[in-house]
């Protein structure tokens, strides 16, 4: 099902746009794409992850600031429409994040954030797959995907299924292959 609007949009007036129903959206070659409603688990875990990735930062006097279902805006070239995805967690630079605070327009990754995380659910295709060849050509430094109820498939998280977090990290534009974590790793 796909919003109504007359129009591709662009970044920026997806960002303004809002059609009433309260959903949330991606933006999908101009078209605003609503989003399936995460389930409890699915949230309380962003939250706790994003609430430690914030102190961690700041205890730490890192760079950077974790912020939750963030807009980032995707690489398109012309003719093609915009598009954007709602990260889970967005790991901003802390620089980027402070001229952002002095902007009326949306908080959302308009240049591309250091890392961005993403928690998986029924739709765990689009996390390894869709979502790992666009942040790659994004250029994010580090995508990392947890699969806490071992959604995903066998050749992503072994057999049996377990929980697990795959950790990719850019090298040279490139992706290097993941470092898997489960059990007690």
């Amino acid at each position: 099902m796909y919003a109504t609007v007359t129009k591709p949009l662009t970044f920026e007036e997806f960002l303004a746009w809002d059609d009433g129903s309260g959903r949330e959206f991606e933006l999908l070659d101009g078209i605003p794409v609503p989003l399936s409603e995460p389930n409890a688990n699915h949230e309380d875990l962003i939250e706790r992850l994003c609430t430690y990735l914030e102190n961690h930062c700041q205890e730490n006097d890192l760079p950077y600031v974790a912020r939750q279902s963030k807009q980032v805006r995707l690489k398109t070239a012309s003719p093609e429409k915009e598009k954007s995805r709602k990260a889970d967690i967005v790991i901003f630079a802390r620089e980027e994040w402070q001229r952002m605070k002095t902007s009326s327009s949306s908080a959302a990754a308009y240049i591309p954030p250091p890392g961005i995380i993403e928690v998986v659910s029924n739709n765990w295709k689009d996390d390894y797959l869709t979502k790992l060849a666009e942040y790659e050509d994004l250029g994010i430094l580090e995508y990392i995907i947890i699969d806490y109820a071992a959604f995903g498939g066998i050749r992503f998280i072994g057999s049996p299924k377990q929980p697990t977090i795959t950790i990719y990290q850019l090298e040279d534009g490139e992706y290097l292959p993941a470092k898997v974590f489960r059990g007690q790793d």
